[in-house]
């Protein structure tokens, strides 16, 4: 199986290079954010480059695997420099075979080597969750511990731009669902370079779902952000935006739209305070709940379907743990539930807008205009 993984296993034109479309960057620029110190900026895609070549670099057991990860330097040249930097050994361009390099790679962790998956979007991932869930997610507890399954599966996750309802579902809860797997979801530059770094070196199959709309998005990152021994702890959520009137917790690109909502919220008196949950498996509860015992209220923004969400487990969480707490009845903001419009108008009212979360918080607040009145 080793042998398998160190041949060349493709070449020449894939699929995905014809399939693969350049979709423009996310919306406005967002708010200011918080952040420490900040000596210059960095881009999403150049924190997952960095990150990934630096771990290569102080790991000879590290290697990529994917679709056009190596000659192409990856479909969205997350992998540019990679291949020649380390060779083909170490960063190997596959077949569109999903199954088959995912196993691979999980057989290549049995044996000690800590592999990274490259998929070219995780909807893509459904071809080998068999390989993710029962060989990979389930080793570890089925062999009393002995044997540790050090992977990671990466890739763009969620809506980007008129691919359709077959390309733009958001796995988050999918793969949250799974004892066995931690999923992690990075927001900015500093979330990118720190959770891909923890994940590659974390003992356990880690699912890093990225956002493709975000790749081309540039964050201020501190000195500290860029050396080569940062990592962030995995579990641990980030309070993008401090508030004292309601709290807004979400994951990924949303991020940017939840810290827009609240500096919409400052302008007429409320006080949001924005979580970027940075890792949906294990789930920072302590930071939630802290965060509803002083706010009082609570939203829930992601971009999935909304049954059996993410929101529903925080709303969950919050009932058994803050319940009595709460000022107003949890509101929660998710994607529409219906398979992704291809029709430009459509997807957009498919996907949660900020409009939609400042409503929503407006609501918790009871500054919401009566529906009666409205009408």
């Amino acid at each position: 199986m080793l042998g398998a993984a160190r041949r060349q296993l493709g070449s020449g034109p894939m699929l995905g290079q014809v399939l693969r479309r350049l979709r423009p960057a996310a919306a406005a620029a967002e708010v200011a954010r918080g952040y420490s110190a900040a000596a210059k900026e960095m881009n999403v895609r150049d924190a997952l480059n960095s990150a990934l070549d630096e771990e290569m670099s102080a790991d000879p057991s590290v290697f990529l695997m994917g679709e056009e990860v190596g000659e192409y330097q990856g479909a969205y040249k997350i992998s540019k420099g990679l291949l020649d930097k380390y060779g083909p050994d170490r960063v190997l361009d596959t077949p569109i075979t999903e199954a088959g390099f995912t196993g691979i790679g999980v057989g290549a962790a049995y044996h000690g080597l800590r592999p990274i998956i490259e998929f070219m979007t995780f909807n893509f991932s459904m071809q080998a969750i068999d390989h993710i869930i029962n060989s990979a997610a389930k080793s570890n507890y089925m062999s009393a511990g002995q044997i540790s399954v050090p992977i990671v599966f990466r890739g763009p996750n969620g809506a980007a731009a008129g691919v359709g309802a077959q390309h733009s579902q958001c796995y988050a809860a999918w793969y949250a669902h799974v004892p066995g797997l931690k999923v992690l979801t990075p927001y900015s530059s500093e979330d990118a370079r720190g959770l891909l770094k923890a994940a590659i070196r974390d003992p356990d199959p880690v699912i890093f779902l990225e956002n493709e709309l975000l790749y081309g998005e540039s964050f201020p990152v501190s000195a500290e952000v860029l050396d080569s021994s940062f990592c962030l702890p995995i579990g641990k959520a980030k309070i993008e935006r401090e508030g004292k009137d309601v709290t807004i917790t979400t994951y990924s690109k949303m991020v940017g739209y939840a810290l827009q909502a609240a500096e919409i919220l400052s302008k007429e008196g409320i006080s949001a305070e924005v979580i970027n949950l940075r890792s949906i498996r294990p789930l920072d509860r302590a930071a939630i709940n802290a965060s509803v015992r002083k706010t009082n209220r609570l939203v829930t923004v992601e971009e999935g379907f909304p049954q059996h969400g993410i929101g529903a487990e925080i709303c969950m969480s919050v009932v058994e743990e803050s319940f009595e707490y709460l000022d107003a009845p949890v509101e929660r903001i998710a994607g529409a539930d219906v398979p992704m419009p291809y029709a430009a108008n459509l997807e957009r009212m498919a996907v949660p807008q900020v409009d939609d979360i400042v409503r929503a918080a407006k609501r918790a607040c009871y500054r919401a205009v009566p529906m009666a009145a409205a009408a």
